[in-house]
């Protein structure tokens, strides 16, 4: 009986051991655990500072390029084209003949006007003499000149001539077609050329008539012409909030064709703002919004709304939303958020 206690006791002794080293165990591995959180690594970036410098105010337009003036030549009347003169592609000079058209109606035109000129001379004779009533010298005389007007439209619309010199672009029939409405052919002077360009409506005030402009054409690669603003429309059109400007090239050796498509690029002076490498950009998810991450002295960032300007290669022009002299992340955004303690590694 005495020897049951003692065993008890021993048993009861073990546990108890047993359990205080578990608990002791259990508690180490908490507090290891506590610190291990406790240490929070914090993200890496790069810096720079930025400051304020002169910025050169430029944007670039797209339009295609035009003839300086563009003329369909046509007759008036809906006659056969008998033969053509030229074709797409030819430099034609001003006055040369272009298409000749059915002229059975110009010689018909041709014998009543002069019957009617030969009729009306013989009248006005009389009618100075007092052998011509009045009512019938004005009758002659008005056929005579209905003649004469119809005779003159016809030769005028039976040669067809070209009123400017340039470039055939367009040709809409053969020998032997019936003129139906569309010009016959469509002739362009093309020395100089001219551009027309949208503008925003917050650039009206800097685009000034006869300023210079920089001229680049997708198709002549490596070439910059320059050209000069020669018109600049009055009004701002309510639905794009731009205005149109009219842009000249001299198109000497007439390399320029009429449809390429033109870059025109506009300076209108300088303008201080910061300037930040494109690296520190960071644009938000789902919207049009841009953003820089600022470091500050305690060591964290701060996630600022920034407001672009130009693209210069691999930098921005910022109009707002940072200072002069700022130190920006310009690496390692990826990890950061805002007011998020950071490790600086510049080099």
């Amino acid at each position: 009986m005495k020897m049951n206690g003692i065993i008890r006791t021993l048993l009861v002794g073990g546990v108890c051991v047993a359990g205080v080293a578990c608990s002791g165990n259990q508690n180490a591995e908490k507090a290891a655990a506590e610190q291990q959180q406790a240490v929070v690594v914090k993200p890496k970036v790069t810096t720079q500072i930025v400051n304020v410098q002169d910025v050169e105010q430029q944007s670039v337009f797209t339009g295609n390029v035009e003839g300086f003036a563009v003329n369909n030549i046509a007759p008036q009347q809906p006659l056969r084209i008998k033969r053509l003169l030229v074709d797409v592609g030819d430099r034609v000079v001003a006055g040369q003949k272009v298409a000749e058209m059915d002229n059975s109606s110009l010689s018909q035109a041709k014998a009543q006007y002069e019957t009617n000129k030969a009729a009306f001379e013989r009248s006005n004779e009389l009618y100075k003499f007092g052998g011509e009533s009045k009512a019938a010298w004005e009758a002659t005389k008005a056929a005579y000149e209905v003649s004469k007007l119809t005779y003159e439209n016809l030769l005028e619309n039976t040669t067809l001539v070209s009123p400017v010199s340039g470039l055939i672009t367009a040709r809409n029939y053969d020998n032997g077609d019936m003129y139906g409405g569309q010009p016959i052919f469509v002739v362009q002077r093309i020395n100089p050329v001219k551009i027309m360009i949208n503008v925003s409506e917050a650039l009206y005030s800097y685009v000034k008539k006869g300023m210079k402009v920089d001229v680049a054409l997708d198709a002549l690669e490596g070439q910059t012409f320059e050209g000069k603003v020669t018109r600049i429309t009055p009004s701002i059109d309510a639905a794009t909030r731009t205005f149109a400007v009219e842009v000249q090239v001299a198109n000497g050796k007439e390399v320029i064709k009429p449809g390429m498509y033109a870059r025109v690029t506009m300076n209108y002076g300088t303008r201080k703002n910061i300037v930040v490498p494109d690296q520190a950009i960071v644009k938000m998810l789902g919207s049009g919004n841009r953003y820089i991450y600022v470091y500050k002295q305690d060591g964290t960032v701060s996630y600022q709304r920034v407001e672009l300007g130009r693209r210069m290669n691999d930098k921005y022009e910022i109009l707002s939303g940072i200072a002069d002299g700022d130190e920006v992340v310009t690496s390692g955004q990826n990890a950061l958020k805002d007011g998020i303690a950071v490790e600086r590694v510049n080099e």
